[in-house]
């Protein structure tokens, strides 16, 4: 029966709900944060790159051995991380919340040679062999490598379930290594089973980690085919999972050192952190307050829901052992800003469904309000998904992270929107509130509806005078550019670092106050060890070293200088490579997705709006002097998402209001899907806006560049959609028209609300 399906329906949503509170209860009481180095500190490391026979240790050979160390550290779990080089042969190494900093220092130091020899009988000692121990202690004579790790593609741990207990490392070998495999076990094979020339030696930086006799069934000449072999050695899983490390990252180019290992201290001050999350109060609350003015009832379940995707979403993060960092932190805060979007959609949809269109009940008003937004909500979120995805498996560093953080905040706001919000509407929007609508604030208009509702949809009709307006706009932010030029951060461009040695522990907060105070409110300030401060700072002069110097004395009383050093970017080349082509990939993702979701017409409009949003807060940026560190990078995937999320639901409402409306002009129809929708940009808009508001006028001086990124990036890509996305859809529809033709979509007859009934 209708009826009987709606309530196990209900009943299914309200088991999940509660068994996701129940986990994410158990987790915020029983897992403890990892927190960064900008909220906690952590260890450093400094490297330092040698001579080997074949490799001179510059600053070329340097900058690979850092690629190969940051993946490292990313297959080691460290997230965050901070390397840079300093001078031309070393590397700064930060590793925040590592829980064992022995374990990181051994695997990120090791050399990693990995090499494939043939045994030799005994009493065969050629010019070119070598006498090494075997795993268990015996001297063992190898013959020259037959392949090395660069033809390994990809090596993975597991549990030697045939070997008698322990771990092993699968290999998989990549273009001619796994032909070369084949000749080497081929070639033992033709020893006799005993024999020590039918065993085969893996090394790791000269030291054999196996060597394993031919299987008898090996033909001999014909060795083992297939491209793989296993190491086995009784492993631990620890050295198991290391050696998967090691082999999957890379051999570093040239040796390396470790000369200085020592504690770190937070990057950002005590004051900093507490005035940030202030302000991320404050603005959640003013959030709060808006959605109870503005929708009552149906408003105090967006901030019961909103309390909830916090929790929930915090939990995620704690139960993949994400790294909390402050900007982090404060994308996740407006994350939960951002996550109203859907609430209010739903809400819009349900006032539209009640007051403008059908009328009815409110119960049947509400899940018409559901059904009719549930394709925008899932259109945007799996768009954002996609980007997210991509930007996680393809890139690194920050940009990786972010990628995680977005994927935790798209999948669980489907579940808060989809799920617990339906839920709680569907108890509560009955009864005493269903007969007494006006409680509800879902059986009115509103007055945002009721001002739209008096526009005319037909101001759209001229897209080329809007796209010449929006062209003048991004020539005037590109001219920043070129003029002014970008600020980019030390993450970027490098710069210095200066360590002063204090007589006693001095207050780093005062020293952070002393230096901002001289004229550099961006270095960045911590304690190194016990006594010493480290002044981290964009490329400076003597003059300036001299003013940084100064301000530290002045707060710790005697400031010896004991190291000033040139660094390199930590965002380096490699890494930012990355993060373009993932970002790229993700773009063209979307778009390939909003082509066989809506139209390819309708999918280049919202790139078009895209890429306008980007330039436009480039150049306001460097306008400004703005500097473009990591925290902005943040910044601006955000507002990308953002911006792809805006287009999304006003092309939605375009593809149903052209299958009603099928003889009337496209730019009517888009006009009219523009102002059906302003009514949820506009409270969803002034929402995240009190977030941002807040973080800043009261946050700290990082975060306010960051909320002002995100500012300018909601109201471009609000703008955007209407002045860029809809009039490059007409024009593209103009020149190959079927632009936003409706998909089939289920019969009207088969649609049920949550009680069982027709809608």
């Amino acid at each position: 029966m209708p009826r009987e399906t709606a309530r196990r329906g209900m009943t299914g949503r309200a088991v999940v709900s509660l068994v996701v509170l129940a986990a994410t209860v158990y987790l915020l009481l029983t897992t403890a944060p990892r927190l960064g180095l900008d909220l906690r500190g952590g260890t450093q490391i400094v490297l330092e790159t040698k001579d080997s026979p074949t490799v001179t240790a510059d600053a070329q050979t340097t900058d690979r051995t850092l690629e190969v160390l940051r993946r490292r550290v990313d297959a080691l779990g460290v997230a965050e991380p901070m390397l840079a080089r300093s001078g031309d042969n070393r590397i700064i190494v930060e590793l925040p919340g590592v829980r064992d900093p022995r374990e990181a220092v051994e695997v990120i130091g090791r050399t990693a040679q990995l090499s494939f020899h043939p045994v030799l009988a005994a009493g065969a000692a050629p010019g070119d062999s070598r006498v090494l121990t075997d795993e268990s202690g015996q001297p063992i004579t190898l013959g020259p490598a037959a392949l090395t790790g660069e033809g390994v593609d990809e090596a993975l741990s597991s549990i030697d379930s045939q070997g008698g207990g322990g771990w092993l490392v699968s290999v998989d070998f990549k273009g001619d290594s796994g032909r070369a495999w084949e000749r080497l076990t081929g070639q033992a094979a033709c020893s006799p089973p005993g024999d020590p020339a039918r065993r085969v030696a893996i090394a790791l930086d000269d030291k054999v980690i196996s060597s394993p006799q031919v299987s008898p069934q090996v033909a001999c000449g014909v060795g083992i085919v297939g491209g793989s072999t296993q190491i086995t050695g009784q492993f631990s899983p620890a050295e198991a999972k290391d050696l998967a490390l090691l082999i999957n990252a890379g051999a570093l180019p040239t040796p390396v050192e470790i000369i200085e290992q020592r504690t770190v201290g937070p990057t950002l001050g005590a004051a900093a952190i507490d005035a940030s999350a202030r302000a991320a109060v404050i603005g959640l609350a003013l959030t709060a307050l808006f959605l109870l003015a503005v929708y009552r009832l149906a408003g105090l379940i967006a901030v019961g829901a909103l309390v909830a995707y916090a929790a929930v979403s915090y939990a995620a993060l704690l139960a993949v052992g994400a790294t909390l960092t402050l900007p982090g932190l404060a994308g996740f805060v407006l994350a939960i800003g951002m996550a109203v979007d859907a609430t209010v959609l739903v809400f819009e949809r349900a006032r539209e469904e009640h007051s403008v269109k059908r009328g009815g009940s409110l119960p049947r008003s509400v899940s018409r309000g559901f059904s009719g937004a549930l394709s925008a909500i899932v259109d945007s979120n799996v768009t954002t998904l996609l980007a997210a995805g991509l930007l996680f498996w393809l890139a690194s560093g920050p940009v990786r992270g972010f990628g995680v953080t977005l994927s935790i905040g798209v999948v669980v706001a489907l579940f808060i929107s989809l799920v617990l919000t339906r839920l709680l509407l569907h108890l509560t929007m009955r009864g005493v509130v269903a007969r007494k609508s006006r409680l509800s604030g879902l059986a009115h208009e509103g007055r945002v509806r009721r001002w739209v509702n008096r526009l005319d949809p037909g101001f759209l009709g001229k897209p080329r005078r809007w796209l010449v307006v929006a062209g003048a706009v991004v020539i005037a932010a590109i001219a920043g550019l070129f003029v002014a030029g970008p600020n980019l951060g030390v993450e970027f461009t490098g710069g210095r670092v200066i360590e002063y040695s204090t007589s006693a522990p001095a207050d780093v907060e005062r020293v952070r106050d002393a230096v901002s105070d001289a004229g550099f409110p961006r270095a960045i300030v911590q304690t190194s060890g016990e006594k010493d401060i480290s002044v981290r700072t964009e490329p400076i002069d003597e003059d300036a070293t001299e003013r940084i110097r100064a301000a530290v004395a002045r707060v710790a009383g005697d400031a010896t200088e004991i190291r000033d050093e040139q660094i390199g970017p930590s965002l380096g080349a490699e890494l930012r490579t990355k993060a373009v082509i993932a970002l790229g990939l993700a773009v063209l993702a979307q778009l390939i997705y909003l082509a066989v979701r809506f139209d390819w017409r309708l999918g280049v409009a919202t790139v078009a709006a895209l890429g306008q949003d980007v330039l436009i807060i480039l150049g306001i940026f460097a306008w400004l002097g703005k500097s473009m560190d990591g925290v902005f990078l943040a910044a601006l995937l955000t507002v990308i998402g953002y911006s792809v999320n805006d287009s999304v639901v006003v092309f939605d409402r375009v593809r149903e209001v052209r299958g009603q409306r099928r003889k009337e002009p496209f730019s009517r129809v888009v006009g009219t899907a523009v102002l059906q929708t302003l009514p949820r940009t506009i409270n969803t808009g002034i929402g995240v806006l009190f977030v941002l508001g807040a973080l800043l006028f009261l946050g700290d001086g990082s975060l306010a560049d960051f909320a002002l990124a995100l500012l300018l990036g909601l109201v471009a890509g609000t703008v955007s959609t209407v002045a860029t996305a809809g009039p490059v859809a007409i024009l593209l529809d103009k020149r190959w028209p079927g632009a936003g033709r409706p998909v089939r979509k289920a019969s009207p007859a088969r649609q049920r609300d949550d009680n069982g009934a027709v809608v």
